[in-house]
């Protein structure tokens, strides 16, 4: 999509096999290969970018009129032609032809069979593809961004009203995948809302960082016509023109960022998934997903497959690979533009595609699964999840916590060989491992007393995660509320 000739579509015995002549760039007399025209062609993939590009386009004409360099006739009848195209390919009617190799060419090539090609050729006036792709790309990414928080935000809702019905359902939280200490499922879940709220901020605050309009930067230096930035800047939503033209055609950080939020968010998304699937299995038996959700086996009738978190799994690694793709071509591109940037679309367009399917499969199964109270409760009543309970027992007792870790240490050695609940040794039993034991185990440690001893800011007593849902639910409405409705600018 660099500023370089372009080709005209097949014309009457033209086959397939045979090359183009050039129809913008009068120093060519040569033909383009065929093969050359498919290896370039990004018209495929970048007719994503169409309603941008239209957009972009039709701030121009209006750019261009308002300091005379074309007329209000020709002003009118532009728009009026990037309307039309915009209905065809609204419609689906476009006629998209690869030979025009990209969206910029398809759409002047059209516009010249509507208003006629002198009109028509009046448009790219003091602008090059080069700050046209860049704005298109601009525009995609704030939309794309904003989409992505939106969708973020949703699923935080989700597991927000779903935490909240399981304020009371207890289960075990795990370290190495090993049971540790008794937790909330809420506090399970509003420790992704967490992730997932720095996630939003990210998105965000990458649209900070999408202020600036690349139209007017031409293909590297600017123009020597009298164009008015500030004009197209605002008629686009940007807050000002970019300050340099170099960067401005240059430079796709921005486009990074993006991929490396999608990344993080689906590697989020993923981790999340992951639990759906250990914890629908019959081992663990904690949840299980609804039919809508799930699949079945061409084998095996008894299987329900959570193909929908595993999938999410997987594509994370799509999201990864996205990431380095751009990364590995932008490392030793010189300044400015070079025709190795066109391949910074697909990854972008694929990013942003996956994660929002990502976040509403993955919604839509937090939303519609189902809870196994019991099989949790029962995991959860493990009498060695109360073993840091009875170290910090002796901690309040005035044992130094590394000495109090080493009689717990024993108690629990003990119990494991002899087949012992730890709960059921007495004060006696426990002083024979340190002295300064007062009670019993089970007067000392409680499920009970392990959830609700924990009233520290971000702990599980039921308080403290009460206030965190409360807290959580008006974060969320306050960040939807501040979206847009419906398209951005």
């Amino acid at each position: 999509m660099a500023d370089m000739a372009s080709k005209r579509p097949p014309g009457p015995g033209r086959g397939a096999g045979e090359a183009s002549e050039k129809l913008w760039g009068g120093r060519f007399e040569g033909q383009t290969d065929a093969g050359v025209e498919r290896f370039t062609a990004s018209i495929d993939f970048d007719r994503a970018l169409a309603r941008f590009d239209l957009r972009g386009s039709a701030a121009h004409a209006r750019m261009l009129a308002s300091i005379g360099l074309i007329s209000a006739e020709d002003e009118r009848a532009l728009i009026e032609g990037l309307a039309e195209i915009a209905e065809q390919i609204e419609s689906g009617c476009f006629p998209f032809d690869p030979a025009l190799e990209d969206i910029h060419m398809n759409v002047e090539s059209r516009l010249r069979e509507i208003v006629g090609v002198d009109v028509a050729g009046r448009l790219h006036t003091g602008r090059s593809r080069n700050d046209q792709v860049a704005t298109d790309l601009a525009l995609y990414l704030r939309d794309a961004s904003e989409a992505a928080e939106r969708g973020i935000l949703e699923l935080r809702g989700i597991l927000i009203e779903r935490a909240a019905e399981h304020l009371d359902t207890v289960l075990p939280g795990y370290t190495h995948l090993q049971r540790a200490q008794p937790v909330r499922l809420a506090h399970h879940w509003l420790a992704f809302v967490e992730m997932f709220g720095r996630d939003a901020d990210r998105q965000r605050s990458l649209r900070s960082r999408l202020s600036d309009c690349p139209l007017g930067s031409g293909a590297l230096a600017g123009s020597t016509l009298a164009l008015d930035r500030h004009h197209t800047a605002a008629a686009l939503g940007f807050d000002a023109p970019s300050a340099n033209s170099m960067d401005a055609v240059a430079s796709r950080d921005v486009a990074l960022e993006f991929l490396s939020n999608a990344a993080i968010c689906m590697i989020q998304l993923s981790r999340l998934a992951e639990e759906l699937v250990l914890w629908s299995t019959a081992e663990f038996g904690f949840v299980e997903l609804s039919d809508a959700y799930s699949t079945g086996s061409s084998l095996m009738p008894q299987k329900k497959n959570p193909d929908v978190p595993e999938l999410v799994r997987g594509k994370s690694g799509r999201a990864i690979g996205n990431l380095v793709t751009l990364l590995t071509v932008m490392k030793a591109l010189p300044l400015t533009y070079n025709r190795d940037m066109q391949e910074d679309k697909q990854p972008i367009f694929d990013s942003a595609t996956t994660l929002r399917d990502s976040l509403a499969v993955m919604g839509g199964a937090i939303q519609a699964l189902r809870v196994n109270e019991q099989r949790m409760a029962a995991a959860a009543d493990d009498p060695m999840l109360l073993a840091t309970d009875l170290a910090e027992a002796l901690v309040v007792a005035g044992v130094p916590f590394r000495a109090a870790h080493e009689a717990v240490g024993q108690i629990v050695k003990h119990c494991v060989g002899k087949q012992l609940d730890l709960r059921s040794l007495s004060r006696e039993d426990l002083q024979a491992f340190h002295a300064s034991f007062s009670a019993s185990a089970a007067e000392i440690a409680s499920l009970e007393g392990a959830l609700e001893g924990r009233k520290v800011i971000g702990g599980t007593a039921r308080s403290t995660v009460e206030q965190a849902l409360s807290n959580a639910r008006a974060d969320n409405a306050r960040r939807l509320g501040e979206l847009p409705d419906g398209e951005s600018r």
